[in-house]
């Protein structure tokens, strides 16, 4: 048995295009996979609380010399981590917000980066992943083309970030799922959708 974990980060509904993505390549995985445990989160509805103060006081302090207050403060992300490293496989919807990711997606991130969780830094200064042998496939939305051949491929920070940020703790094996064009007309949006749709047979087949 595989354990998944599904996190959409849009907070639109029905409308959301990497929603409704992400829930067809669920959909079509526990269609072949019943046996399959697939945990869920939406985070674009019911989003992570930022970062503050006390979180930071609390992630780089010895868990001995919590307060009741500090120990508060880091619980969310104690039971974010715990379910995140309880995962052997991740699907993520993510819709681009100006060229990046929502704050609701960045929020989590912020919150499942913590040393000595998912990161360790070595006697020289160097960072280690503590998250490794895992899988990911990342669906994203975008309301204009951002293909390698696009004028705008050099404004797309959205997947160089995700490879960055998730390779730093040890994830690195990440397909990404792109609809472009989706605000280019109504032939634009069937032709990327189907394009979509067809990758997400494809990365079931190899997954």
């Amino acid at each position: 048995m595989v354990n998944i974990l599904h996190i959409d980060s849009s907070p639109r509904a029905e409308r959301s295009h990497s929603r409704e993505l992400s829930k067809e390549f669920v959909s079509s995985w526990k269609a072949t996979h019943p046996e399959d445990a697939i945990a869920y989160r939406d985070i674009g509805r019911h989003p992570i609380p930022h970062v503050d103060e006390a979180w930071i006081a609390a992630a780089f302090s010895p868990l001995e010399t919590h307060t009741p207050e500090l120990t508060e403060a880091i619980r969310i992300s104690d039971e974010l981590i715990d379910e995140f490293l309880a995962a052997d496989r991740y699907i993520f919807g993510v819709p681009m917000y100006n060229f990046n990711i929502p704050s609701t997606f960045k929020a989590y991130i912020d919150q499942i980066f913590r040393i000595n969780r998912t990161f360790a830094i070595d006697a020289q200064g160097g960072l280690r992943g503590l998250v490794e042998g895992k899988k990911a496939v990342i669906i994203t939305a975008r309301g204009a083309d951002f293909s390698a051949t696009s004028p705008y491929a050099a404004y797309d920070f959205q997947e160089p970030y995700l490879r960055a940020v998730f390779g730093l703790i040890g994830l690195t094996d990440i397909q990404f799922i792109n609809a472009n064009s989706l605000n280019e007309g109504d032939d634009a949006r069937t032709q990327s959708l189907s394009e979509a749709r067809a990758a997400i047979q494809d990365a079931i087949a190899q997954w």
